[in-house]
């Protein structure tokens, strides 16, 4: 991203602007339109959230004028707004993936059937889409790159979301020669199979957040959905199923992050894993073949080797998601894309017992977790993907607690845009 907040002033200083849509102003969407008021060369110029108080207040929060905003119906008064200079509010979001203005698109929703939508409606209208839903990304990612290469525009992850502050320590020490041996995020709670939106009700309303987000991060289902984007973008893959996940503060991890036979936990090296203990930081465990090197690492103070950790001791969520519109419409590049098909795949598991004839739901609620595995052993184990998961999943057979749904124990919605790119995926790839 280097040279980004030039090129940024550069737009600026000629008067112009990148005109932004962003879909979902709950918590990351409202604080990233303030981001973008304060950035040179860019502005949100549409939101779009199905409560319109929600996308008005991210406007006024941002310090618009509420006599600047328009509430508009269709796509002709939203081009009438935004040509006479004002910020537009709508319910639908095929609005802000078609007005004419519009450059990119930012899905900041978390709804897996809704994101692939706002994806797919985004690229058929020539504009570049920006995934701040890794749910849809780990699901149907590799469909929609393809699509949008096809399309002459940009799909891709977000700066600021765990997969892609990793990305950005995976490219430096790759571009260096180092070999990157393990990747990760942390985790600022230990794992809660049994959390629903119930028993964690009382903090996240402590933290003005949505109980089944707080519920997708106790219960790890979020940790494992990163976890699958930064195997689909480097080639990595889980040591194990669900990872390790293990207790470490930071200048332990090349020691814990070592073979077995090296009195490390892993039983080998090129995978993603997670740390309790290091929250909300990300690192890369890395090592190098030549001596020379090793020896000024250890003079830089980076340890004795052989392996070293690089870390970065944040990640600022949405407020970073503003970085990559800019790279995709000035730079045509993507912060973290899948590099061909799915390498790892969120397993579904019941999170209790199941009943045949009942209904399931999907991430952070009362019937099921998520765990990463590679995307072979979930083809062999014929594994829903826990993103195909939703209140119309019907259960055909009973399910034991633990277990690992499979196709056969359930009947998926196939009438969705995300069943018939996961399809058309599973195909091409």
């Amino acid at each position: 991203m280097f040279g980004l907040n030039r090129k940024l002033a550069e737009l600026e200083a000629k008067g112009e602007k990148i005109r932004v849509t962003l879909v979902g102003a709950g918590q990351m969407g409202n604080g990233m339109v303030s981001q973008m008021a304060t950035m040179k060369g860019m502005e949100a110029t549409i939101v779009v959230d199905i409560n319109i108080e929600n996308a008005k207040k991210a406007f006024t929060d941002s310090g618009v004028d509420p006599s600047q905003i328009v509430e508009v119906n269709n796509v002709e008064e939203a081009n009438a707004a935004i040509a006479d200079g004002k910020r537009v509010v709508c319910k639908d979001f095929l609005i802000g993936c078609k007005a004419e203005k519009i450059q990119a698109v930012v899905d900041a929703t978390g709804g897996v059937a809704l994101g692939a939508e706002i994806a797919f409606n985004t690229i058929l209208n020539k504009k570049h889409i920006v995934m701040l839903n890794a749910e849809t990304d780990c699901v149907v990612g590799p469909i929609l790159k393809k699509l949008a290469d096809d399309a002459g525009v940009i799909f891709t992850g977000s700066a600021g979301d765990e997969p892609g502050a990793v990305m950005e320590l995976y490219d430096f020490a790759d571009a260096m020669g180092f070999e990157v041996r393990v990747i990760g995020k942390g985790k600022n709670n230990p794992l809660d199979f049994d959390a629903n939106p119930d028993s964690v009700r009382e903090d996240a309303l402590r933290r003005g957040a949505n109980p089944h987000m707080i519920t997708s991060f106790k219960e790890g289902t979020k940790t494992m959905v990163e976890m699958a984007l930064m195997c689909n973008a480097t080639g990595m893959v889980p040591d194990v199923r669900g990872a390790h996940g293990i207790v470490s503060d930071v200048k332990d991890l090349p020691q814990k992050f070592s073979l077995k036979e090296e009195g490390g936990v892993l039983n080998k090296y090129g995978v993603v894993d997670f740390v309790n203990g290091i929250a909300p930081g990300v690192f890369a465990i890395v090592a190098h073949k030549l001596p020379s090197v090793n020896h000024e690492m250890k003079y830089v103070s980076m340890g004795d080797g052989p392996n070293y950790v690089l870390y970065r001791p944040y990640h600022l969520c949405s407020l970073e998601t503003p970085l990559s519109v800019a790279m995709a419409v000035l730079e045509n590049k993507p912060t973290i894309v899948p590099k061909a098909g799915l390498v790892a795949e969120v397993l579904t598991v019941a999170k209790k017992d199941l009943k045949a004839g009942e209904y399931m739901d999907g991430y952070g609620a009362y019937t099921c977790y998520g765990l990463i595995d590679t995307y072979e052993n979930a083809k062999e184990m014929n594994a829903v993907p826990l993103g195909l998961v939703d209140k119309k999943t019907k259960v055909l057979k009973d399910i034991k607690k633990g277990e690992i749904i499979t196709y056969d124990m359930v009947e998926i919605d196939k009438s969705t845009t995300l069943y018939h790119l996961r399809q058309l995926q599973e195909k091409l790839f």
